[in-house]
Formats: C-alpha cells, structure tokens, sequence
C-alpha cells in the first residue's frame, strides 16, 4: 500500500467534466488499494475572477485579513466539489479547509505571504494519517494556511507548497502535480515549438527554472521534496495518475558552503561602451573554449569584461587576450588580478547585504559578489579563503 499525494491545479478542475476526470484518477488508485491525499487549487480563474469583483466594488479599502478571506472561497469551493465527486464514484472522502479540526497547515500571522510553522504543521498532518487508514480519502485546499483562528494564504502558487509540505510529513511515496502540460519541456513551447519534453529533472535544475520564470512549479515547494520521495508533473489530460510526465530527482546532498579547490585569476579587458559592441563578449569566451579553458564566470560593464578561471590556465589566457586587445580598436588595456577564491553558497539563508557587512567588519575585500535567487558566488583574496568560509558558517 503506498500514500499517494496528487494535487490538482486550477486548469486541471477547471470544469466539471475536468473534476470528474482527476476523481476518477484519483478513484482508480483508491480501488487499487492505495492511500491517496489530494491537495485542490481554486477552479480556473477562480481567484482572479475573485480579486477582479473584489477591486471593483472596494478600490483600495481591502484589509489584507478580508482579501485572504474572500480569495480562499476558490479552494474552500474546489475541495467541496472535489470530495462529492469520488463519493459519488463509492469513494469514502472528506473536504478539509481552514475551518475543520483536522486543518494541518498552520502558518505566522501573514495573511497574504505566510511563512510556515513546520513543527506544527508536522504534528497536525499526523492526523491525516487516521484518516487515511480508515480508508478516507482527504481532499485539502491548496494555498491556505491558518494563524490561530485566522485564515492564512501562502501567496501565489501556494497549491504546490502545501502538496510538497503533505508528502514529506505523510512520508509519501509519491507526489504528483497533476496540470496543464505534460511536464517539464526543454523551454517554453510558446517561443520553440518543437521544445522537447524531459523525462526526468533534478531538483536543482528545476528550482532554476522555477525562480527564473518557468511556472511549471512553485520554487518554494521544492524545499519539501526529499530524495525519498518521487514527483512528477503530468497532464490532466491523461485522466490517469500513472500517466507519464516528468519527474523531479534528488534532491542530492548539497555542500551549502563550498570553496573550489585551487586559486582562481580574475582578467579584466578595458574599454568603451563595451556593452554596445556587437561580438566582443563572444570572442572573449571563443578564445577559452578554443584553447580549452574553462570559464567559471564572466563579468560585463559597460567599460570593463572580466573573466574568471583557474590560475593554472591564466598563464596561457593573459597573452592570448593581449593580442586580441591590441588588434581591437575599441579595446584599451587589460590587468589580472591576485590569487581569489572562488566561494560557492547554495544553502544558507544569505544575502549580499549580510555577505558585504560581514566581510567588511572583518577588514576583507571581496572581488565580486554574485547573486542568483539559487546562489551567491563570492570571490575573495585567495589567503582569506578560508576564513571567509568560518564566518559564513557562523552567520548560519
């Protein structure tokens, strides 16, 4: 017997028909003898449609306690809808919203953005456990929280965290985001059409995507996901939650603080509204790749490209770009820098304010400090290498 946790998005019930669909999927894993939770969001444009009456008849004079209240409605109806459906397929079932005892998300006091109290919301998942032993299947609302007695929303997209969240404190075998594609695709089809569909992704990749634009699934809902636990993402169209999709692998071990391992050469090429010429930055990283040299990261200003790569390989890049340079009428000069390390932090909670503040109190200088929604790299002289690492590991 394995516990299953489908959640279903707002295109996926975005009719009755559709309903109908993903409970006879749901229904037909019941039967096999399979636990199944499903998490629901709002009906199609539900909340949209929601937020659109609500700013047309208030203007300005919402709460956010009463936008948290009305915009709820979409998922309080969906479980609703949801849960007489496989009853009507002979399927045992209760709806669970943020007004039942047996409501586990439970979140801080922000209606609009909260932040979830794992350690409570562990305890009261628990509970679903009976329920499914009894052979009930639960239908819980995405995207909604609750502050003691006050109903909470986990922004925007929220559905997934809350399914994500429900697998890892079940210790599902699987969880499956059931929705309007057919998984992850090799870039948007809008803008490629012959985007290829992936079989499989790691939890990395996918929260690069996910942070960078892709709506495929909520960033936030992969800090759930563990490595013993499958997901996929496949279509409703398939009626089916065996159907093929795209899976989501790992997450494998991550060192959050990670220094490469040799010293690297920061080269700095100086010019003229670099930015504005057309073939430069490619010519620069051509002459890496075609004297096989790795580039680790490359650094654009408007007068000023700066590469950076392993010491070894600097000896062989620095007159390879002298040359270039002098041949280029719209480059000057170009410097090299002291030995750096390269500083990788993927898992700490940091920002570069934090970063910039905790250096500077220690009288070190960084190189350059680089910041993505999944990584910061920092590069620092390379004899305060390892005393960077010791103070970042304390601010954790």
């Amino acid at each position: 017997m394995s516990i299953i946790v489908a959640k279903f998005g707002g295109t996926s019930v975005g009719n009755g028909e559709r309903i109908r669909k993903a409970a006879e999927s749901v229904a037909k894993e019941y039967f096999e003898g399979n636990q199944v939770a499903v998490v629901v969001s709002a009906v199609n444009k539900t909340t949209d449609d929601l937020i659109n009456l609500t700013n047309d008849a208030i203007t300005n004079n919402l709460t956010a306690k009463q936008h948290a209240e009305i915009v709820a409605m979409g998922e309080r109806t969906s479980v609703r809808v949801f849960s007489a459906t496989l009853e009507s397929l002979g399927v045992k079932s209760v709806f669970i919203d943020p007004y039942c005892d047996l409501w586990p998300i439970i979140t801080d006091s922000n209606y609009l953005e909260a932040k979830i109290d794992f350690k409570k919301t562990n305890e009261k998942i628990q509970n679903l456990k009976e329920i499914l032993n009894k052979g009930i299947v639960p239908v819980i609302c995405g995207f909604l929280g609750k502050s003691g007695s006050q109903l909470t929303t986990l922004g925007r997209g929220g559905s997934d965290i809350t399914a994500f969240l429900i697998g890892e404190c079940l210790n599902a075998e699987e969880v499956i985001i059931v929705t309007d594609v057919d998984g992850v695709l090799s870039t948007d089809p809008r803008k490629i059409s012959d985007a290829e569909l992936l079989e499989s992704i790691t939890v990395g990749e996918m929260l690069a995507l996910a942070t960078h634009g892709a709506q495929v699934l909520h960033p936030n809902a992969l800090d759930y996901k563990r490595a013993n636990i499958d997901a996929k993402i496949i279509n409703f169209k398939n009626g089916d939650l065996n159907s093929k999709g795209t899976y989501i692998t790992g997450p494998e071990e991550v060192i959050p603080i990670d220094m490469f391992e040799n010293p690297v050469k920061s080269i700095t090429i100086v010019g003229k509204d670099l930015l504005k010429k057309i073939g430069i930055i490619a010519t620069l990283t051509d002459i890496l790749l075609d004297n096989g040299i790795n580039l680790f990261k490359l650094n654009p200003h408007h007068n000023s490209i700066t590469v950076f790569i392993d010491k070894k390989d600097s000896a062989k890049a620095f007159p390879l770009y002298h040359d270039y340079v002098i041949n280029n009428e719209d480059l000057s000069s170009l410097s090299q820098s002291q030995d750096l390390a390269m500083i990788s932090l993927t898992g700490p909670e940091l920002d570069e304010l934090t970063i910039s503040k905790t250096l500077a109190k220690n009288n070190i200088e960084a190189e350059l400090i680089n910041v993505t929604k999944t990584e910061i790299l920092l590069f620092v002289n390379w004899d305060d290498g390892d005393e960077v690492c010791k103070l970042i590991e304390k601010i954790n």
